[in-house]
Order: structure tokens, then sequence, then C-alpha cells
């Protein structure tokens, strides 16, 4: 009988697995293009075949070393690769452009020089944001000294704004998206924290919002707020979900997760998180719920999306207090919710009641956010290693591999190719065809 019921037990998970890389499979359709900051469907599933194990000297299509300092994400469309980029000083802010079935770089394009550049923390970057790309435009953005749209034919810059005030304090982080004809973007700085939408054929304003939450960090002396706002800083990007047939943009902040109308910018509902500042992580979302880690309380909240007001007491269905992830994003594949923490501990949750499966430390720091491919887990820490694990709510290692150097961008995939940033170089990661 104990037999029996191991026998039924993995019939359930092979099952549970076979939706699970069925839904991630419907969602990409194995796209071509990777379009965004967590691909086409904003969070981490890709359709592919991609490869198991690779080294410097194995599995690798190309490497094309990439001059300066940057962290930004490649995004793929058709046979170019775009990415941002940057020097340590941070004065020239460039875009890049790859020929995809080569490597080799068709365009290097500074779009700005910045002569007295905002102070940078040593581990971030001057261009940290990553890009995002449509047939014809690729839309970029550094922070405030920075954001625009390119022609993806010849590098032009159709629009530019340079205009846009706000105080990184330990340099920009947060990605822009799409959404019809908006370009929606955080600026959660020391000073000012807003979120803003840009009509994307013209580059001007459509709507501003600022945050609401009380940060509760004004000095009674000197009436200005303390730790000059650092408190009050985030770097996540926004995610567009649907609740009661509406389009709901869920925006991390700093001490506060928002719902707003994509349109207008209205603020639905905001659930309350006081001291959980410079969230980085990018939500995930379904089972009618959003999955988000808080910031640096190191929390991971699941919030369902259709509330009004202060939803913190109403519509948090669970909390998960132990090694949430503050820098990776989380990755949601079926009923189970994959999350990395900066400190390499990973874990399992029921995605429906945040039960904790399995935790286990993987080793190094993790600031890359994973990937999901047929069934696989790709995690990429930030000394050059890559760690498979199996799609599972029991903990399986199916491979180890490593490059030269670390990871602090997430990873793109177009057909059955992986596309790797690392701190110096961009790879292509594909297994020889079948002759």
């Amino acid at each position: 009988m104990r037999n029996a019921g191991k026998r039924i037990a993995s019939i359930r998970w092979a099952i549970t697995l076979g939706w699970a890389i069925a839904l991630a499979a419907m969602a990409t359709g194995a796209e071509e293009h990777w379009t965004s900051f967590r691909g086409p469907t904003d969070q981490g599933h890709a359709d592919a075949d991609l490869p198991l194990r690779w080294s410097e000297n194995e599995n690798v299509v190309w490497k094309t070393p990439i001059p300066g300092k940057a962290w930004s994400s490649p995004v793929i469309w058709g046979d170019r690769i775009w990415l941002t980029n940057a020097f340590e000083e941070g004065t020239q802010l460039s875009v890049l452009c790859v020929d995809k079935n080569t490597g080799k770089i068709v365009l290097s394009k500074q779009v700005r020089f910045v002569p007295g550049p905002q102070y940078c923390h040593p581990f971030n970057s001057y261009a940290s944001p990553s890009p995002v790309v449509e047939e014809g435009r690729v839309y970029v953005t550094f922070g405030s000294p920075f954001t625009g749209c390119l022609d993806a034919k010849t590098g032009k810059v159709l629009w530019e704004r340079t205009d846009l005030v706000c105080n990184h304090f330990r340099g920009a982080g947060s990605s822009p998206i799409l959404y019809k004809d908006l370009l929606i973007l955080h600026f959660d700085g020391s000073d000012f924290q807003y979120v803003m939408a840009f009509d994307k054929h013209t580059g001007k304003t459509v709507w501003k919002t600022t945050r609401s939450v009380d940060y509760q960090d004004i000095d009674p002396q000197t009436q200005r707020p303390k730790t000059d706002g650092d408190y009050r800083k985030a770097f996540s990007t926004p995610l567009i979900v649907e609740a009661q047939g509406k389009p709901v943009l869920i925006s991390l902040g700093s001490m506060c997760l928002y719902g707003y109308e994509p349109e207008t910018g209205k603020e639905l509902w905001r659930a309350e998180s006081p001291g959980s500042h410079s969230g980085s992580a990018r939500p995930v979302a379904g089972h009618g719920l959003v999955f988000s880690p808080i910031g640096y309380t190191a929390e991971l909240w699941a919030v369902r999306p259709d509330g009004h007001g202060v939803v913190t007491a109403t519509h948090v269905a669970w909390r998960y207090e132990r090694e949430a992830p503050r820098r990776a994003s989380p990755l949601l594949v079926g009923d189970w919710l994959f999350d990395i923490g900066s400190d390499g501990v990973a874990a399992c949750l029921d995605a429906k009641t945040g039960k904790e499966l399995w935790k286990q430390r993987l080793g190094g720091n993790f600031s890359a956010s994973p990937l999901h491919a047929r069934g696989r887990i790709y995690c990429f820490d930030e000394k050059g290693k890559t760690t498979v694990l199996q799609a599972a709510p029991k903990f399986t290692t199916l491979a180890v591999n490593t490059l030269e150097d670390g990871f602090m961008a997430s990873p793109a995939v177009s057909g059955n190719a992986l596309y790797l940033r690392t701190k110096t170089a961009l790879y292509r990661i594909e297994a020889p065809k079948p002759r």
C-alpha cells in the first residue's frame, strides 16, 4: 500500500508538471521575440528546448565582450539584440545592438552625455533598467537622465525626455513596460516618488501619479525625511494583470504595493508594509493573486488585486516571512511559486496557500531573475554559476554550469537559444542541432 501511495503521488506530480509546462507553452507560444525584462509573458517563461549544460567550451555559439559596466537585461526582436550600456563614471549612456546570429555589435550609439551624474552605488550600474522592444521601435531609460525611443532600423532617436526629476540615490533600476499606446515607468527616488505614462509615439506625458503612502520618516526637528529619503526609494518594474475583467497596473514602491488603472494612473488600492523599502524584484501573478516581494523586510506577499483603498487587512491572502527574494524576481510555475533570496537560499511554495514545500541553499548571491523552460528552472548567480533545478515540489538539481564572470542581468531566450549577459560579455548558449 505504501508503494501504491508513492506511485499515486508520482502520477499526481507528473500531471501537475505537465499542466505547468503546457500552460507556459501556451503563454509564450515559442516566440522568437523576447520583448522586455522577463520576456513576452513578463514572468520569466520560455517555451524552448534550452541546453541543460554549458561552459566556456561547451554549447557556446558565440561570445561578445561588452565594454563598460551595465546590468540591463537583453531584449530581442527578430535578429537583433538590444542592450543599454554605461561606464563606471556614468557620463556616457549608450544603446547597443548585437546581431543575434553572429554576435557582432552592429550599433553602438551614445544617447546622452551626463557631465555630472548622480551617485550610483558600486553594486548598481548607470545602465541597469532593461529596454523594451516592439516592431520598429526600441524604448530605453536610464532613469532621470534619459528616457527615449529609437528607430530599430537606423538607431535614430525619435523622441527623448531629459526633464524628469528624480534623485535615484543609489542609481536607477526600474525597467519600462508597454501597455497599448503607453510607455509606463517608475520613478522612486529619495526626493520624488511617482509613476508615469508616456505616449509611446511622441514621448509626451499622458499621466503622472505621485505615490500616496505615508513613509512616516519625517524628522520632527528638521521636518525633512530621515537618512535623506533613503527609505523612499525602490527599483521594481510594473506588471499588468486582470482583476474582475479589468486591467490593473501592479506597482511595487517603497513600503507599499499599489494597483493603478493603467490608462489613467488612478490609484485603485494599496497594501502597505511600513519599513519595507528598496523593493527591486518584479511581481508575478496567477491563481487570482499577485505575488510580490515587499522589499528589504524580505517578506513575500500574495495579494488579491481586486480591492479598493487600503487593502492590507483585507486582501493579503498569505505572507511568507523567510528567505523571500530582495532582488531576483519570483517565478510561478503552475501551482508552485519559486524564489531565490539574494543570499542564495531558494524555496518552493504552494502558490495558493504559501506553504513551504522545500528550501535549499544553492550557494552564491543572486540578483538576476530565474527562468523557466519546459520543466527546468535556471538560476544565475553573481559569480557566473547557473544552477538548473527541476520545477517540482521536491528539490532536485539537474546541472550546475559556470562561465567566466557573474550575472547581474536576467536572461533572454529566442528559439532554442539562451542569451546571457555577464558583467563583461554577451553569450549565445545553444545545443548543436541534430544532424
